[in-house]
């Protein structure tokens, strides 16, 4: 955020001299229509996710620029004094309609639609792009996550991995995707996603020993708290965990070595010492292949970190965000391997009778001729400038638990392929 609190220069240098170009030559009132997509997915994922619309809408919501913005702009020569002063009135009066967070998306997918003039318009670009790449990007990661571990939850735990407010959006960002929690307090706070953490090894460290420390862990936060064993000796960290807290521990935690092994050895070891209802968290740089490989381990919940925060190898989902039609008429780009297609786009989603998705059908200019099962994607985001009601987070959530139902099989596999279902593009 800029230090008064507003997103308006959060932003890059070009999307205002654009505009005051604009307002000098009388081009900036014209209607206008941009979308933001992708053409293509991050190799090796077959479907990507919508996120980030909610913290959009809230960023949208108070984008303005205030006199010291705005001073700082015009004394620097980035735009002229009558930019400033459309500058200091700003308010975006336009629409915008979308995919729903927890949508899916694939190549083509016009997730976003900004109708207004070109000036207010063009100057949410940057704003637009930078929360929609970032947690969209997490969300698929997290939700490739979430396939994998097949039930078991997953702790997101990456705060420490990434900036202080990417690791605010990532945990709700993951929290969308299905984690069942976040070690990010102010993501708790602002989102209402769930929080966990007990203990790090610097606790054990600080005491004399490993039991001291679990005794004193115990103490403060009762048997329901989970106990990091892997500090010293694994397999005695275990026995010291159950003799201080007896079988109604909660759980043991492992963030190292061999966790298939470890596993296996810890599952055995505690069902020994009489603690079968004890559950073992791993955690340790796991992505979706690492919680894949450990399916069929003896392990009851998963910490995920700094792969969730950089997007598991793909820390942006790749949007672009491209003006689409002037004065209602479709405007089109022709550069290689960057062409649009004009003109606004309405879109339906093709199902089976039984609700597995079969195609995407992108409609320019106009509607597409409704089958039987076809569900439209846009809903209104703003009207007149005005913020529509959104679903909530919880909501969302559900959304996409059931989206990645409804997608063939093959979508959800972890190996490279074609997206899950195919986008065709027609015209009206």
């Amino acid at each position: 955020m800029s230090v008064r609190g507003s997103p308006g220069l959060l932003t890059d240098q070009y999307e205002l001299t654009m505009v005051s170009a604009a307002l000098r030559d009388g081009t900036a009132e014209r209607p206008c229509v941009f979308e933001a997509f992708g053409r293509r997915l991050p190799n090796g994922r077959r479907y990507g996710v919508v996120a980030g619309t909610g913290r959009l809408m809230e960023l949208i919501a108070r984008f303005t620029f205030d006199p010291d913005e705005i001073a700082y702009l015009v004394d620097r020569g980035i735009v002229d004094r009558a930019t400033g002063d459309w500058l200091a009135d700003y308010k975006f009066t336009g629409d915008i309609d979308g995919y729903a967070e927890g949508e899916l998306f694939f190549p083509g997918s016009p997730i976003l639609t900004v109708s207004g003039t070109f000036a207010e318009c063009v100057v949410l670009e940057t704003l637009i792009l930078s929360v929609l790449n970032h947690d969209s990007a997490i969300a698929a990661a997290a939700a490739r996550m979430v396939t994998a571990a097949r039930g078991r939850p997953i702790i997101e735990m990456g705060s420490r991995r990434t900036h202080e407010e990417a690791a605010v959006a990532s945990a709700r960002a993951a929290y969308l995707a299905g984690f069942a929690s976040t070690s990010n307090l102010a993501a708790g706070l602002r989102y209402g996603v769930p929080t966990a953490g007990t203990a790090a090894h610097a606790f054990t460290l600080l005491h004399d020993d490993e039991t001291t420390a679990f005794a004193s862990q115990v103490a403060a936060l009762g048997t329901e708290t989970t106990l990091l064993v892997d500090t010293y000796d694994i397999a005695q960290g275990i026995r010291n965990a159950v003799a201080v807290a007896g079988p109604t521990l909660r759980a043991i935690r492992i963030d190292s070595g061999d966790l298939s092994v470890l596993a296996h050895q810890s599952r055995q070891l505690l069902d020994e010492l009489g603690a079968p209802d004890v559950k073992i968290i791993v955690s340790g740089d796991l992505d979706e292949y690492a919680i894949a490989a450990l399916a069929a381990e003896p392990v009851d919940a998963y910490g995920a970190g700094t792969a969730v925060v950089v997007g598991s190898g793909a820390p942006t989902a790749g949007l672009v965000y491209k003006l689409v039609e002037v004065a209602g008429r479709p405007v089109v780009k022709r550069s290689e391997n960057k062409a649009t297609v004009g003109g606004r786009k309405t879109v339906v989603r093709r199902h089976k009778p039984t609700g597995t998705a079969t195609e995407e059908i992108v409609c320019s200019q106009g509607a597409p001729e409704a089958q039987p099962n076809d569900r439209l994607l846009q809903r209104a985001y703003v009207v007149g400038g005005k913020i529509a009601e959104s679903p909530t987070l919880d909501e969302s959530r559900e959304h996409l638990r059931q989206n990645l139902v409804s997608i063939p099989w093959e979508g959800l596999k972890l190996s490279a392929g074609d997206p899950a279902i195919p986008v065709t593009f027609v015209t009206a």
